[in-house]
């Protein structure tokens, strides 16, 4: 439990190359969390994190004696730890219907984005993610013009899962036609310049499009 003992305050080990650290850098910017966000090679893991986490991996969280890993935990954490900005909606129902778009964006986006980005594939089965994603993105795309957020009138945690990933299309390869993808890119456009997003943005990250 050295990495508990040695910080007082919360800390944040993060990768800053992936879309599920980013996430939750980017709830805790939107929250404006006062945390040590560690920088971590996914490839050298320190042996701190593998005391804390069973699976040692990132992102981990450490906050006090609680140690949390897996981005959409620790993202409903924070929500409920820091209530202002809420992150999720009030009312049940509304809630779910959240929870239930972050996992279908796991379900139905995240494979092709992990797929495309580990490069660990055959060409083939790049190329094919690559092509299914960006059908999958343009079939939405008018979603995304109807409310200035994902499905919402506020910015919410679908955002932080959504906007991450929009964020790497250059590093996947994808680009969104003007006209079709008007609403994505409108949205990219609003979400991009929020100041919370671009503090969420590690420095590899920040090369990715500046």
């Amino acid at each position: 439990m050295g990495v508990v003992a040695k910080h007082s305050s919360m800390v944040f080990y993060s990768d800053g190359s992936d879309h599920y650290s980013q996430r939750v850098r980017l709830v805790l910017s939107e929250k404006g969390v006062a945390v040590e966000i560690i920088d971590v090679d996914p490839g050298a893991v320190p042996e701190d994190i593998a005391s804390l986490n069973p699976y040692n991996s990132l992102p981990t969280l450490v906050d006090r004696e609680l140690v949390l890993y897996e981005s959409q935990v620790i993202m409903e954490y924070l929500d409920e730890r820091f209530p202002h900005p809420p992150l999720l909606p009030v009312y049940p129902v509304a809630r779910a219907q959240s929870r239930l778009y972050v996992y279908r964006i796991q379900r139905d986006w995240c494979g092709y984005v992990d797929t495309i980005l580990a490069g660990r594939s055959k060409d083939t089965v790049i190329d094919r993610s690559r092509k299914e994603f960006r059908e999958s993105l343009l079939a939405i795309a008018p979603i995304f013009s109807e409310k200035p957020f994902f499905m919402s009138e506020e910015f919410t945690l679908v955002d932080c899962c959504v906007a991450p990933i929009l964020w790497r299309l250059p590093l996947l390869g994808i680009e969104l036609p003007p006209k079709q993808g008007k609403g994505i890119h409108d949205y990219m456009e609003r979400v991009f310049d929020r100041e919370s997003f671009r503090a969420s943005l590690s420095e590899v990250e920040s090369d990715i499009r500046d």
